[in-house]
Order: structure tokens, then C-alpha cells, then sequence
């Protein structure tokens, strides 16, 4: 009995711990709804959507106007680390001062919305608000 016992506690405890080590991700499609920029409010386009695709480890970003094809303007790599997101941009269809520079956000996933906030390299404050699609 007391073999079963530990066996059982042994088990919870290696759940317990895997829980907190298991890896964090943003894995799915966010559709942008709006945000603030040097304090000015912003909501989403009307003539088009944009949207992130996030995998694992990395992100792509389309664009999708009113013929539903979408055209990538962005990609790169995340991590996650607390609750910090690091994005890297590593690609970009128009001219990018982020090409390749680490940029830390603060990050919060809430019912179904992921809020980035985060002070960019050129100063500018920037609070963006994506929904999930999933």
C-alpha cells in the first residue's frame, strides 16, 4: 500500500513540475483589433485584415483585403520568456528598421485576446491588440 501511495505522489509531483517547465507558445492565427500609439488610439483598418500566424518558434504576418488573398508583409522568430515576448523580424516587404533587432514586449493572453506592448528602438510607445481565430 504504502509502494502505491509513493507511486501515485511520485507521479503528481513529476506532472506538477512539468507544468511549470512545459513550453510556452502564441501557436495559432490573431487577427489585429486595434491599438495605441504614443497614446493615440488606433482601431483595425476597415479595407483590409491583418493577420499573424504564430508556430512554435515563429510568426507570419498577411495582410487580406476584400479579395481573400493574403500578402505576406512581414515574418520572424518569437520567444517567450515570463512574460515577455522577444520577436525578431526577419523578414519584411517593405523597409524595415526592425530587420534583425530583438524586440522585447510585455505580453498578456486574456480570454481570447493577446495584448503586445513594448517601447519600439525608434521611441515610439506601442500597445497593439490582436483576437484569436483559433
Amino acid at each position: 500500500m504504502k509502494k502505491y501511495i509513493s507511486t501515485i505522489l511520485s507521479f503528481l509531483f513529476i506532472l506538477v513540475i512539468y507544468s511549470f517547465v512545459a513550453k510556452q507558445t502564441l501557436k495559432g492565427i490573431w487577427e489585429f483589433r486595434g491599438g495605441v500609439y504614443n497614446g493615440k488610439k488606433e482601431g483595425a483598418p476597415k479595407e483590409y485584415t491583418l493577420e499573424r500566424k504564430y508556430d512554435g518558434d515563429h510568426y507570419e504576418a498577411f495582410a487580406i483585403d476584400s479579395s481573400n488573398r493574403p500578402e505576406k508583409y512581414e515574418a520572424g522568430d518569437y520567444v517567450l520568456k515570463g512574460d515577455t515576448c522577444i520577436e525578431t523580424e526577419t523578414y519584411s516587404s517593405q523597409p524595415s528598421k526592425l530587420l534583425g533587432i530583438p524586440v522585447h514586449y510585455l505580453y498578456s493572453v486574456r480570454n481570447d485576446t493577446l495584448t503586445l506592448k513594448a517601447t519600439l528602438p525608434s521611441g515610439m510607445a506601442v500597445e497593439e491588440y490582436w483576437r484569436s481565430k483559433r
